[in-house]
């Protein structure tokens, strides 16, 4: 079943629309239900933009993954961004009418992962969307620790993908990166994002891999400076003639392909560093005495966001103007044309799409 799109409620004061995933099958379902309420810690925001991610195809598909994790009914999605409508009586950082956006790993806080200062791996994590009732809907309930109050000068649709943005933040900058040399395999929205703030935190060098022309044309636009396609270019070879033989000093693994981390692991210069955000469909299988132990590379498994100091280098870098995310956010549509949205997502025609509210 799909979106029915031909009629779209009003939202009242104790009604609102949302998109869930009804049933444990394939599709998705526009339905009316009830505005959530804020408890004595929590925010409530009403929804002015939100962006479709690859982890909310994977639950319109109902694929091997979604269907063991989610648990129907969920109201779906979490790359969002809105206005506070409502707080509860112990909120004291954020007030109705703030514009936000959020923290998407909500946290415990008193686990052994969070009191080490490590929330974003928290041992009770629920994620927004996935494990707890999601922003593809005119009201969503975040813990008051979660909200994260934008700038003023942060435009909505930028503001409205600050989650995976932030992913792209956490990957780049998990190490050194200033006069230095990458290669970025798999240039999604993310990729595409990781390229241009490898270059706006002073990376000397970025190649591009991909087999979509699209999106390398996109990781151009970011700042890459070699862009290789894997269907028609020798990758390996490729990179290490732009980097003179030496190979790059860091790997970002964006696409979880197997092809990847073999190609990357190849390029990366003997101490160099491989951050990895792709999620493989499967176990992969790699020689760690030669690609990790001998080369004396350092592996690093990226999650989520850094909570809140990826945060803070997210903002620092937008208002800079070093960073200008906008070449990837190819596409602003209406709630309406959620279908439509969700198509061109998965034909690879599209970067990053950002779908704005067009119903009071």
């Amino acid at each position: 079943m799909t979106i029915d799109t031909a009629a779209r409620p009003k939202t009242t004061l104790d009604r609102m629309w949302a998109i869930e995933k009804s049933k444990a099958e394939p599709g998705l379902w526009r339905i009316e239900t009830r505005v959530p309420t804020a408890g004595p810690r929590d925010v409530r925001i009403r929804v002015t933009a939100f962006a479709i991610c690859g982890t909310d195809l994977h639950i319109v598909d109902w694929d091997r993954w979604a269907a063991s994790r989610i648990k129907p009914p969920l109201v779906f999605g979490h790359e969002f961004t809105g206005i506070v409508d409502s707080v509860g009586a112990e909120v004291t950082s954020v007030a109705p009418g703030d514009r936000v956006t959020g923290e998407t790993h909500v946290y415990c806080g008193l686990c052994y992962a969070c009191r080490r200062g490590l929330q974003h791996l928290c041992q009770q994590l629920e994620i927004l969307g996935v494990d707890r009732q999601g922003a593809f809907a005119d009201y969503v309930v975040l813990p008051e620790q979660n909200v994260w109050k934008l700038h003023p000068s942060i435009p909505e649709e930028i503001a409205a993908v600050h989650d995976p943005l932030g992913n792209a933040v956490h990957t780049a900058l998990a190490g050194p990166v200033a006069g230095l040399r990458f290669a970025v395999f798999g240039c999604g929205p993310i990729g595409c994002f990781a390229v241009g703030v490898l270059k706006a935190s002073g990376a000397a060098w970025v190649a591009a891999v991909d087999k979509n022309p699209i999106r390398l044309k996109l990781a151009e636009r970011m700042g890459a400076d070699l862009t290789v396609n894997v269907e028609t270019d020798p990758v390996v070879k490729r990179i290490l003639e732009g980097t003179h033989g030496r190979g790059v000093d860091g790997m970002l693994e964006m696409s979880g392909h197997p092809g990847a981390f073999r190609d990357g692991f190849e390029v990366l210069a003997n101490g160099g560093r491989v951050s990895l955000l792709g999620i493989p469909s499967k176990p992969l299988e790699i020689d760690i005495a030669k690609e990790v132990i001998f080369r004396g590379a350092t592996v690093q498994g990226i999650n989520g966001r850094l909570i809140f100091d990826t945060w803070y280098r997210m903002e620092s870098l937008l208002l800079s103007g070093k960073l200008d995310v906008r070449p990837v956010l190819t596409h602003v549509m209406g709630w309406s044309d959620f279908e439509e949205a969700v198509g061109l997502q998965r034909s690879g025609k599209a970067g990053k799409i950002v779908l704005k509210r067009d119903h009071p």
